[in-house]
């Protein structure tokens, strides 16, 4: 129902890669992209979690060998890690036999066991994408505050109404806690993780300290740290972490954290709508955080996001270091009227920035002075997109 803004680079790993890894979380919009490929290629779908699918698998090798022709597809890999050795071999011998595009598609919602397996199974065979919510790119005008409060999830953001957004986001919610976080974590306590991931919303975009926040919840530091690496490996949780280059500063060491989809935010928080969202406390750090994933979705690869903090107080949002060394600064406000504060400026004078960008939520691009642009976020979305890193 939306152009994707991957869609490109999708295409473009089918024919360059053996092998094309697609992670992201679950109701993304994976499934959607890739059955695209049924309908332009001579593929075959296959449910990891399909009992049938997983039957026609019970000797993946001889089954796929059948497939060679095909293009294959792979949903939920992560549920058959032992699948990777077997495609190692499969994939030489197809680029022995001339075939250099794509032969398989995976498809996959956890991500640091897959990028370890197929790193060390697949290497130099696959090109790894990651896609993410829903954007300002990808998304009508008339939706973006639809797309900030209800989130990325494309159920969640087509709902027909926003009672229905908000049943869908807590039936998600539920559904991870009581279904799919169990495959990955059998021993997790399903209600202390609610709890959890409840109080990082709380915390939306600051630097969480994991031992006062395992004392609150009443477990201890490790099973706090537990905790947040599986919302990180399942995608639901970002950590920013901290510039930490400079050796004369006394640097900010902790990572932010993220809930990556606003609209998750909003439902742990129990925000139901606009009004109730610009009169919480949380309102500004949300949309920090929903500009971040903005900017991060159209990132070009090569290009390192971090943040800058000093004990001083100079700070920087948003760092991000290019391949040349270069670096960007980005501040991000709220307001229709934003004005930059003076740490901003002092850790622009220490990492010396070739762009300096404040990123509102007003609608013109402006200059601000002191070579500051002032964009608003699809913009910016824009002109991260063009950037060439080589």
């Amino acid at each position: 129902m939306y152009p994707r803004f991957q869609t490109q680079s999708f295409n473009e790993a089918l024919k360059q890669s053996s092998a094309v890894l697609l992670l992201g979380p679950r109701q993304i919009g994976k499934t959607t992209l890739a059955h695209g490929l049924l309908e332009s290629h001579d593929a075959i779908y296959l449910d990891l979690e399909s009992p049938e699918d997983l039957a026609r698998l019970a000797n993946p090798v001889a089954y796929l060998r059948a497939q060679q022709d095909r293009l294959v597809i792979l949903d939920e890999v992560q549920r058959m890690p032992a699948l990777f050795e077997s495609l190692r071999g499969l994939i030489d011998a197809a680029r022995r036999a001339g075939k250099r595009s794509a032969s398989y598609v995976l498809l996959g919602s956890a991500s640091l066991d897959l990028l370890r397996q197929s790193s060390e199974s697949l290497a130099g065979r696959l090109r790894l994408l990651e896609l993410h919510p829903l954007h300002r790119l990808e998304v009508p005008p008339a939706q973006w505050s639809d797309l900030w409060l209800r989130g990325g999830f494309p159920e969640s953001l087509i709902a027909s109404d926003l009672p229905a957004s908000i049943q869908w986001r807590r039936d998600f919610i539920r559904t991870y806690l009581e279904r799919d976080i169990p495959q990955f974590a059998p021993r997790v306590a399903a209600e202390a993780l609610r709890r959890f991931w409840v109080m990082l919303a709380h915390l939306q975009g600051t630097t969480v300290n994991l031992a006062q926040l395992a004392r609150n919840l009443l477990i201890d530091t490790r099973t706090a740290n537990n905790y947040l690496d599986l919302l990180v490996d399942l995608m639901l949780v970002r950590r920013l972490q901290p510039w930490s280059d400079n050796a004369g500063k006394r640097l900010v060491r902790s990572p932010k954290i993220f809930i990556r989809d606003s609209g998750l935010v909003h439902s742990l928080l129990g925000i139901t709508d606009m009004d109730s969202l610009l009169s919480h406390p949380v309102v500004g750090n949300s949309w920090e955080g929903h500009v971040l994933e903005s900017l991060l979705s159209v990132l070009p690869d090569g290009a390192s996001p971090s943040f800058y903090r000093t004990g001083a107080g100079a700070e920087i949002d948003l760092l991000l270091t290019w391949p040349n060394g270069e670096h960007w600064a980005i501040e991000v406000k709220r307001s229709t009227t934003p004005k930059l504060e003076r740490g901003f400026y002092s850790a622009c004078e220490d990492l010396k920035p070739v762009k300096k960008w404040l990123i509102y939520s007003g609608s013109e691009a402006y200059p601000l002075g002191n070579d500051v642009e002032v964009l608003p976020l699809e913009v910016a979305m824009q002109r991260l997109a063009n950037q060439n890193t080589s």
